[in-house]
């Protein structure tokens, strides 16, 4: 048997309401690129690592050829197969893979758009420590905070244990047939891609990311986001200076 491929697929589909944006928040604007645009750049940088990098965009989207005019290149596929729900665009994007030739043992790692802060060093990280796994996994990150449970009037109904808790981000890497099986019986109900992993009787396996890889959702995480961006350049230009 060949060796398993990796693919990168990003759900590009969704609208991002509570982001605040004119329009769908993956397209607005951040540190004067496109949001995904950032995204794209972190998986261009792992080069022939990747077998595909996929966009997963409406069938209707009017607008992601002119934020991204050199898109796709080589190696690169927009699938114009987005669905109604997150489970939906991924598992028609995961289709459309399987239809282009990747295989049922292959890798995919899912990703979302509007997590533009994701580097290559934790992309990377995510594929070592889950290359030899048997179910795959994700980055996440222990949860920090504490954690209240709430009445449905807005009260605190309690506080809740943290320990063993941890926040969900992506990539989240499975194999492509397991994640479209796990998908289909899971239906659109799931957020995640371990979602449906887990309920399918597996236990996708934890790997460390980082506070800076959060997905933009509130109109403040715009700020945040272009100052993260902005420390990044200025350590990158001090590292070239001789």
């Amino acid at each position: 048997m060949s060796a398993p491929r990796l693919h990168v697929l990003v759900p590009c589909a969704g609208v991002g309401a509570r982001a605040g944006a004119a329009g769908p928040k993956q397209y607005a604007p951040l540190a004067g690129r496109p949001i995904v645009a950032h995204t794209v750049e972190a998986f261009r940088a792992l080069g022939r690592r990747l077998a595909t990098l996929a966009l997963v965009v409406a069938p209707d989207d009017a607008f992601v050829e002119q934020v991204l005019p050199d898109f796709p290149r080589a190696g690169e596929r927009l699938l114009r197969v987005g669905g109604a729900t997150r489970a939906a665009t991924v598992a028609n994007g995961l289709r459309a893979l399987a239809a282009a030739g990747a295989g049922a043992q292959d890798w995919v790692l899912v990703h979302d758009a509007a997590r533009c802060l994701v580097t290559p060093a934790l992309v990377e990280r995510l594929v070592a420590d889950c290359a030899d796994d048997p179910v795959g996994g994700l980055l996440a990150l222990p949860l920090p905070d504490t954690l209240k449970a709430a009445t449905p009037e807005g009260r605190v109904a309690g506080t809740l244990p943290r320990a063993g808790k941890w926040l969900a981000q992506t990539p989240q890497m499975f194999r492509l047939g397991t994640l479209a099986e796990a998908l289909a019986q899971a239906g659109d109900a799931i957020t995640d891609e371990a979602g449906a992993i887990e309920a399918a009787g597996l236990a996708p396996r934890l790997v460390p990311g980082s506070a800076q890889n959060f997905k933009i959702t509130y109109p403040e995480d715009f700020a945040l986001a272009e100052a993260v961006l902005a420390a990044r350049a200025t350590t990158a230009g001090a590292r070239r200076i001789p």
